[in-house]
Formats: C-alpha cells, structure tokens, sequence
C-alpha cells in the first residue's frame, strides 16, 4: 500500500469537513491539531484527542460503537439502560451512555489512529444494565470483543454498529415496580472500573463504576445496605443507606481510604489432564457467591492466568472472597471428586485475622480435565429452537453414571436427572424434560460424571464452566 493509498481516507473525511474547520488533513507532522487529552477543550467540537502513529496525539473525529439494547422476549427496545465500554483488562473506556426510547445508543471510545487516522488498535466489549432487567455480561451471558478497527469511516466519525452491538436483556420475574436503585461515585484518587455490591436484605446485588466513578446499580428492593467497592489496588470506605421501595438514591459515594492491600497465593494441580496446560484463578465477593452454580462476581483485576503451579494475585482489597480455579474455558474444570483432598471450595477473608495482608492457601486445588461439551453451546451461547432440545457431551469412559443439571440464567434449577454408563458409542445425548423453557432465555447444562466403589460415590469429572449454555428461540 502506497503513501496515498493510507492517506486518502482521513484526506477524503476532512475536505468533506474542512467548510467546517473542522479538521486537518493527516499525517500531520508540526501542524496545529496537537492536543492534550487531558484538556477537552483542545480538539473543536465533534473531534476527540486520540494518540497517533507519530507519537502525538492530534484531533480526529471519533471511533463510535451505535447499538441498541433490547429485551430478549420480544425485541422490543428497552429505554434508561446503561451501556459501556470495557477493554480487554475490564477497565472501563470513556463514560457510560443512557438508551433512548427506541432502545439505541451511541458510545464513544478511544482508539490509537494510523498516519492515515484510522483506527489502527482497540478491543472492547459492553455492559448494559437496566431497571427490571438482569445485568449484561454474566457468566452464562460472556460478552464478546469488538474490534475498533472494524470501523467504517463517514463524514464525521468511525462507526461500529453490527450484531455485537445489540444487546439483548433477560427480564427479571415477577413485579418489579417496587424496585429502586443505589447510584453514586467513586472518589478515588486512582480510578479504575470498580466492581460495587451493596449487601443487604435477602440478597447482593451489583454494578460497576465507569471511567469518571459514576455508578449505578439497579433493582434493589427496599431495605437496608451496605454498599462497597472492589477493585485490584484499591480500598474504598463502605456506605450505609436505606432504600424506600420504588426509590431511586443518589449521591452514594464511595471515599478511598489509606490501607495496605493483600496478597493471596496458593497452588493448583493438574491432575487426569494432557500435559502441559495451564488454568486462571480468580477471586470471587463471597456475598455474590452461589454454591449451587459455583459462580460469583469477580472484581476487575483479582485474577491470575496462565497458572500450572503456584499463583499469586496482588493488590487484594479487604473484604471476604471464594477462591476459584479453572474458571474460564480451559477444557479443563475444579476437581469435582469431594471425597479427596484439595477439591473443596476455598473462603477467605482478606486481611486474615492470622496472617494480616499475607494469606497463603496451603491446601492445593486439584483440577482435572473436562468433558467436553458437543452441544449445544460447545463454543459459545447457541440458539435453540426446540421446545426439548437434545444435549449431548462426550463420554467418559471409566464412568458408572452422570448427574445431569440444567440451570436457567438466574442461576435457578430447572431440571435435575440421572443417567447410567455409556456403552458402544463416544458421546452422550439426552433429551432436556424441564421445565418449559422460556422464549429469551439463557440456560446452561452441566454434566457430571460419577463412579461408585463399595457403595460410595465418587465424582470424576464434569463439563466445562463456562460451555454448555443455550438460549431458546423458536
């Protein structure tokens, strides 16, 4: 590619523009479009200061991610939601935007630019969250990562808009109008995306601050609450309030205090698994933990990846956490086998009353190789149109048996079964019997293999953590 040929579409852009002044045509080399992105007043308006190849920032016009937030049920557009941008480290990329009525939005995002201006680095993916809706991403619901150099480029900006961009929220049953919200901001000195929980009443319930501290978390009935903020590398006081039903309350802010942060270590074991793979270990706020689908929120940072042995995760904010290994999909899952050491799920409390801001996991967490998933969902959340759609995974050959469970997105069983051993074929298929499911709804199946010796049974392995999930749409 030729110098013209990388010039010409930010050239094309701003004679388009340039009777508006509103931009110089790249690559700039001295000229007076420099900025300073700290100051919003440097670029006209309309433009953005992004970082360029040649190691200056300059005004350009902006990289725009343009969706719409929907419910899944029916379509129909979902007004109030807010969405934002996270990167690839869970960090939030601009401020959060607000839905209109038809459900859309626009959302800026940073992005480095070429000599040319395109977009040329950038990956995020999107949070929506809405008042009588469960929250976008979840563990069955992982969000998927838009590339900004996907953008195509008009007059006045580089757009995104496809079907990543549309996001579909689940309804939460039963009579929401009762329900209020808990927003505010983090007045933190280092900002950072901050997983805040407010504890309190019959259940935990969550959101996440964006790139100015402003947060807001939805559906909370009435009650009392303790509300906290969780992030590597940051302590932040507690807020108490008490919430009216239907009441909306604001100005829940969350101070930094001076504290000194912990580290967590510990040790997994790859045990019944091909060589030479690796897991992650994250840590999970133990009140958004549910021991049925062994999930919980997970704050940004708390996470160690490419673990084979020993781990260790740094910068540990105080508060009570459930340690989790082989979360991810690593075709490979926790030891499921009870009846042996280091397959228990792990609680800890950060400081340890013991050990203060050193906590050391002497027990080691076994994990083993998964069952994989055939389908549906054996890469990613797969569309169903059957009301009783077939399930199947591969077989495990040393197994007397499988306990099968079906879990909607909400983490609620759905149907629970038993099958014997597998003979004479590679993969086992069941026709799913629940409950009827839901038009929009995303549900996951987990399979577990079992062996029994002397009368006790003994877990061998199961399906992966995040494979498995489904969502129905005749």
């Amino acid at each position: 590619m030729n110098q013209f040929q990388r010039t010409w579409p930010a050239l094309a852009a701003c004679i388009a523009l340039m009777a508006f002044a509103a931009c110089t045509p790249r690559p700039p080399t001295t000229g007076d479009d420099r900025c300073d992105p700290l100051v919003t007043e440097d670029c006209p308006q309309g433009q953005v200061c992004e970082a360029f190849a040649d190691g200056e920032n300059h005004c350009t016009i902006p990289v725009i991610i343009i969706g719409r937030i929907i419910a899944t049920s029916d379509g129909s557009p979902i007004e109030g939601a807010i969405v934002q941008a996270v990167d690839i480290n869970g960090a939030p990329a601009g401020t959060s935007v607000i839905t209109g009525a038809d459900g859309g939005y626009e959302l800026v995002v940073p992005a480095s630019r070429n000599d040319a201006g395109a977009p040329m680095d950038g990956v995020y993916t999107l949070r929506a969250q809405a008042a009588g809706y469960q929250e976008f991403p979840t563990a069955l619901r992982p969000a998927l990562p838009i590339d900004v150099t996907t953008a195509v480029q008009s007059d006045t900006r580089w757009h995104i808009e496809s079907a990543l961009t549309t996001i579909g929220l689940i309804a939460l049953a039963g009579d929401t109008s009762a329900l209020g919200s808990i927003s505010g901001t983090v007045q933190a000195s280092r900002l950072t995306s901050v997983l805040i929980v407010a504890e309190g009443g019959e259940d935990t319930y969550v959101g996440f601050s964006d790139s100015t501290g402003a947060y807001t978390i939805f559906n909370v009935p009435l009650g009392a609450y303790t509300v906290q903020g969780y992030a590597a590398g940051v302590q932040l006081e507690a807020a108490v309030v008490s919430l009216a039903a239907d009441e909306d309350r604001t100005g829940v802010n969350l101070a930094g205090r001076t504290a000194a942060l912990s580290t967590v270590s510990g040790n997994v074991q790859i045990v019944n698994a091909p060589g030479g793979l690796v897991t992650s270990v994250v840590l999970a706020i133990e009140s958004t933990f549910d021991e049925v689908t062994a999930r919980g929120q997970v704050p940004p940072g708390l996470r160690a990846g490419n673990v084979g042995g020993a781990f260790s995760i740094e910068n540990v904010p105080d508060g009570r956490y459930v340690v989790l290994a082989a979360f991810e999909n690593d075709d490979l899952v926790r030891d499921p086998d009870l009846s042996i050491s280091g397959t228990d799920i792990i609680h800890i409390e950060v400081p340890d009353p013991v050990t203060g801001n050193t906590i050391s996991i002497s027990e080691g967490f076994k994990v083993t190789e998964a069952l994989v998933v055939i389908s549906p969902g054996a890469d990613e959340p797969e569309r169903v149109t059957e009301a009783t759609p077939t399930l199947s995974w591969a077989d495990d050959s040393s197994e007397d048996g499988y306990t099968l469970r079906v879990f909607d997105a909400f983490g609620n069983s759905v149907w629970q079964t038993e099958l014997g051993p597998v003979t004479g074929s590679a993969e086992v298929s069941i026709e799913y019997a629940g409950t009827a499911l839901e038009v929009g709804m995303f549900y996951q199946f987990r399979a577990t293999s079992f062996r029994e010796q002397g009368g006790i049974r003994g877990s061998i392995s199961m399906t992966e953590d995040l494979k498995g999930v489904f969502f129905f749409s005749p």
